[in-house]
């Protein structure tokens, strides 16, 4: 036995083995079989682990995943363990575990903000864990304050002031370095937002807050900041009331009723009570008399008016209102009235002006003069303000002392437009409203918000990318020019306790931006920015903060965003992706690495991500390479599918672009079984099978293939058919040689490249239980054009009969045929068009009856019929021989009469040159089917039954120099029929009619021997016509062309033959040049 040391565990090896003496070795000994040696521990711990800050409370962990070699046992055990601690407590160690072998990161979470911690990882399969590695070294980042200062005091020293104290945040809930406090305070139910005011300094803890309003509850707390933010506010809010004092004067002081003798005085509770109001004094006097002499009366805190009389007529007296508090008497409010009763409503304000002088960004100056009183003094101005371009009218103030002519309108918008009126109030009512200022805008103020949704990455190994979304419209208060970029080095101070929290402030660095540089879209979105810092430190950590800016200064500062620079992720994606089929279930997928000025490092690897077109959310797949290789192959995939690929490259900094997706297709493959399978009016000897397309096609379909065979042999013979069918869009089958009661068998198989697996099902023949039983008394009647079909109902089964069907079987075929189907439940007959069936065919009809379980059984065959529809005697073959027969003997009887006739007279000699000559033509038939001859002579006209159409007359007879001669054949069939002759004649002819010709139309015309018989007693023409050749235009000859069936007859030339009685035709066509003569052995009359 031989014991093999330093074996890979997991690992599959042969051996063989050979023999060594001093003559030499011997040959290798056949291979062992295959062993596998048994898994063991990692041997080893992840490489390369680093640990960068996250946020306050995470830190981000990376490492270098173990190779596939060194797993030591089945892969799919294989995860890694993290351990971490804090170190400035012995605090106990926290895990947390990994089973994802390709994770390469993890953030860790919920630890403690600006506190260092110590991580150490391990890799472990089934078997166990392998060793730790190098313990590594991270802190969070700072934060703000998670708790508020503790002991927190207030008293009121004043009607003005409150003296507010507390405590510092507990240590381990500063979070960072505090750098001072802010103090929340605003009046209980009459300010909406708190205003603050900030305590700069971590020594200081007190601060005495003045120009509060007098005899006002205040609702008061106190938070700690850092440089990162404001931390937790104390809660619940201290409430605190400044201490009373004397109240100011009464407001809307009015008169509404004026008498000669007496007035009626009414006020409002003052807008600054400065305590609790214990009493109102109303003091007058006449206007002309000492100032000092004064009438008194002293009312109550809830009476708003007081009447005065014995008073003058037609004089003007002074009052005063005062309110009175604890602390005494306040300051009065005086007013005029006169002592008569001709007042009227005062006129509007006039000349309103909004002077630029006196316009700030938040504020501004109304000046007016006032309009007339109305014979009644003013009490007061109400002030209107509008926002532009449409806002609505407001108001602002309604208790503007009567006696001023300015107003200072506050608490509004920079850079905002707005419009101002105003009116007057006396005794009597108010005014109406002056006219409108005209638009004035209010200055330009720093920007409210800084910049939003700061984020910092790394981006080469010296730049890190600034992206941020702009501040709000409504908080920018002016036009925005820019940016500002404030970014430092962070250095910090390793010692015990809190001291290891000191951070070192250098300088800031300050990059200017100006809208035209800054302003990029960035992630196909217009509401982002972006920013490159340059020529930064390798190594070091960064803080970044921003503000926007105008022309007036810079908006509040954004969260400080802190990132390392030294390490960037690809700045590039993968070039040249190209995406191959490889099988039906794979692609290879190949490319080159991202520009090397791009890499930012060493490329430790690839993401490949793919999915199927269209369905991305559904289908996205990763697959992570760590070898830095460029090629990959993508399994397990869906055939006959087209998918994206896009791939990012990632070093130990992170991850680079995607590249662009490119596309590829996977090969086809055979296809899935089809989706369904149906039968549908299954009948004793027939039924219908349908089928739905594979879900999985995996390729373009070509068509389907039906196999059938009954479970049991029939008679002993078991037939299997096999049907293909091609195309895609047909997916039925009609079958029709089933055996009645018989199960089958049946299976449907799909194609592409190839046959996939099929979809079976059992189908048995013939009715079910519970279909109806078989029509009676099948009887078939014929007609001449149709087919009756009678029958009577049979048994309905468990369910009423809801219609028929009829089958058919054709005497040529011998299967049972569905003929016609859902013929409604009421009939018990059906007519049939001979015309829907073949004929001369013989057919048999069965009836079926319907019901909710299907079809029933059929009703016995019928008398077998046949489909050949009867025709017309006058139609039938026969008798229409029989009458071209004796037609023929007619037209014979007459010619031999006219024969006879014309041997009885005498020639004269004629100029022409005319000759005749015996000839053969057929007999032209009219349209129902019986001869016409046509003579025309000297002195005999005979009637024919053709005529010239509208009157036209026939051509005149041709001379002897007129006729051309040609040997050519002529059309020798006609409708299929083979005539008697050779040779036969066919002539241009005109429509028929019913008019006929008279003796008298050519008599005049005509030459006065007989031109018959001329021919016909000179033997030299006999045999001697021959057609003319094709294309000689001859004026006066006759004109013929060969025979075309079925075409419009403007004349009819009518012609008889003297040799034979066999076919005969109708001439028809144009005339035309190049027509023939008749052929020798045949005469024409005319």
């Amino acid at each position: 036995m031989l014991e093999i040391p330093n074996l890979i565990p997991y690992t599959h090896y042969r051996f063989r083995m050979k023999q060594v003496n001093i003559v030499g070795p011997s040959p290798f000994s056949t291979s062992s079989r295959v062993i596998q040696t048994l898994q063991a521990p990692p041997d080893v711990a992840p490489a390369s682990v680093t640990v960068r800050t996250a946020s306050e409370t995470s830190l981000w962990l990376r490492w270098v995943p173990l190779p596939d070699s060194q797993y030591n046992g089945n892969p799919e055990s294989v995860g890694y363990r993290i351990k971490y601690w804090r170190t400035d407590l012995q605090s106990s160690v926290m895990v947390q575990v990994i089973h994802d072998r390709l994770e390469r990161e993890y953030t860790v979470e919920e630890l403690e903000e600006w506190t260092e911690y110590e991580l150490q990882m391990q890799a472990f399969n089934a078997i166990g864990a392998g060793p730790w590695s190098e313990v590594v070294r991270g802190r969070t980042r700072e934060s703000v304050p998670s708790a508020a200062p503790e002991n927190v005091s207030v008293e009121a020293v004043s009607s003005t002031q409150i003296l507010l104290t507390w405590a510092s945040v507990p240590d381990q809930d500063q979070n960072g370095l505090i750098l001072g406090y802010k103090i929340l305070f605003k009046a209980k139910n009459l300010d909406s937002e708190p205003k603050t005011q900030v305590v700069r300094g971590n020594h200081t803890q007190s601060v005495l807050l003045a120009g509060l309003r007098k005899y006002v509850l205040y609702e008061l707390q106190v938070l700690a900041f850092t440089r990162i933010g404001n931390g937790v506010p104390s809660s619940p809010p201290i409430l605190e009331r400044t201490k009373d004092d004397a109240p100011g004067p009464p407001v809307r002081l009015v008169f509404p009723e004026v008498r000669l003798t007496s007035v009626r005085i009414v006020w409002q509770p003052p807008e600054e009570p400065n305590g609790i109001i214990l009493g109102y004094q109303i003091a007058y006097r006449l206007a002309t008399s000492s100032p000092n002499k004064f009438t008194t009366v002293e009312v109550g805190s809830t009476v708003r008016q007081f009447t005065a009389t014995d008073l003058t007529p037609e004089s003007a007296y002074i009052f005063r209102a005062s309110a009175k508090t604890r602390q005494g008497w306040g300051e009065p409010l005086e007013a005029t009235v006169i002592t008569t009763e001709k007042r009227d409503r005062p006129a509007p304000p006039r000349h309103l002006l909004i002077p630029q002088s006196e316009v700030t960004s938040r504020s501004l100056q109304l000046q007016w003069v006032p309009g007339s009183d109305g014979s009644s003094p003013i009490r007061y101005f109400t002030v209107q303000i509008r926002e532009l371009p449409g806002g609505e009218w407001q108001t602002y103030s309604s208790s503007i002392s009567h006696e001023v002519t300015a107003y200072l309108i506050e608490r509004l918008n920079p850079f905002t437009s707005y419009k101002l009126r105003l009116k007057a109030t006396n005794d009597i009512g108010d005014s109406d409203f002056s006219a409108e200022t005209e638009a004035v805008t209010t200055l330009q103020d720093v920007p409210g918000e800084p910049p939003s949704c700061v984020s910092v990455t790394p981006h080469t190994t010296s730049s890190v990318l600034v992206q941020w979304q702009p501040p709000r419209d409504e908080s920018l208060n002016g036009l925005l020019v820019g940016y500002r970029i404030y970014y430092r080095e962070l250095e910090y101070e390793a010692g015990p306790g809190t001291e290891s929290k000191t951070v070192k402030n250098p300088s800031a660095l300050r990059a200017e931006l100006t809208p035209q540089s800054s302003f990029k879209t960035v992630n196909s979105s217009s509401a982002l920015t972006t920013y490159e810092l340059t020529h930064l430190k390798k190594y070091k950590r960064y803080e970044v903060i921003m503000t926007a800016y105008n022309i007036i200064g810079e908006s509040p500062a954004s969260t400080p965003v802190e990132v390392f620079v030294g390490e960037a992720a690809p700045s590039m994606a993968p070039q040249n992706i190209q995406v191959n089929p490889l099988t039906a279930s794979q692609l290879e997928v190949t490319w080159d690495p991202p520009p090397v000025e791009s890499q930012n490092g060493i490329i430790q690897g690839y993401k490949i991500y793919y999915w199927e077109a269209d369905r991305q959310n559904e289908t996205e797949n990763m697959k992570v390479l760590f070898l830095p290789e460029t090629m990959v192959r993508l399994k397990n995939l869906t055939s006959h599918t087209k998918y994206l690929v896009s791939i990012s490259a990632f070093n130990a900094a992170g991850d680079g672009p995607k590249s662009e997706p490119r596309q590829g297709r996977t090969q086809q493959a055979a296809p899935g079984i089809p989706s369904f399978l149906a039968f549908s009016e299954i009948t004793s000897t027939t039924l219908n099978i349908s089928w739905g397309e594979p879900v999985a096609a995996n390729g373009v379909l070509q068509g389907y293939r039906v196999v059938y065979e009954p479970l049991a042999p029939v008679q002993g013979v078991s037939k299997v058919v096999t049907v293909d069918i091609k195309g895609n869009w047909q997916r039925w089958l009609k079958v029709r040689d089933l055996t009645k009661g018989v199960t089958y068998f049946f299976r449907v198989q799909a194609r592409t490249i190839a046959y996939g697996p099929g979809l079976q099902a059992n189908i048995t023949a013939g009715p079910v239980e519970g279909s109806p039983g078989s029509p009676q008394d099948v009887l078939v009647t014929k007609s001449t054009s149709e087919l009756t079909l009678q029958w009577t109902e049979g048994n309905s089964g468990d369910r009423p009969i809801t219609g028929y069907i009829i089958e058919a079987r054709p005497s040529d075929e011998g299967l049972w045929d569905m003929f016609v189907k859902d013929i409604p439940r009421s009939a018990t007959s059906y007519t049939v068009n001979l015309d829907k069936l073949r004929q001369g065919v013989t057919y048999e009809f069965r009836v079926v009856a319907v019901n909710d379980f299907g079809y029933g059984e059929p009703s016995s065959p019928s008398v077998a019929v046949s489909a050949q529809s009867e025709t017309p005697f006058y139609e039938e073959w026969w008798f229409l021989l029989v009458m071209a027969l004796s037609s023929l003997i007619f037209i014979l009887l007459i010619v031999f009469a006219l024969v006879l006739h014309g041997q009885n007279k005498k020639y004269r000699n004629c100029n022409t040159g005319k000759s005749i000559s015996n000839m053969e033509e057929s007999v032209t038939l009219d349209n129902g089917g019986f001869a016409a001859l046509e003579l025309n002579s000297r002195h005999l006209n005979v009637k024919s039954t053709f005529s010239k159409k509208n009157g036209t007359r026939s051509p005149p007879r041709p001379s002897p120099g007129g006729l051309h001669y040609s040997d050519e054949d002529i059309c020798n069939k006609y409708n299929g029929a083979v005539l008697t002759e050779s040779t036969n004649l066919k002539e241009k002819s005109v429509d028929a009619s019913e008019s006929e010709a008279t003796d008298s139309d050519y008599e005049d015309e005509l030459p006065k021997h007989s031109f018959v018989n001329h021919y016909m007693s000179d033997p030299t023409y006999y045999n001697s016509w021959k057609r003319q050749a094709k294309g000689v235009k001859h004026p006066a000859a006759y004109r013929y062309e060969e025979c075309a069936a079925n075409e419009t007859e403007p004349y009819f030339q009518t012609v008889i033959t003297t040799q034979s009685a066999g076919g005969v035709y109708t001439p028809t066509g144009q005339q035309a040049p190049g027509s023939r003569t008749p052929v020798t052995g045949f005469s024409s009359f005319v």
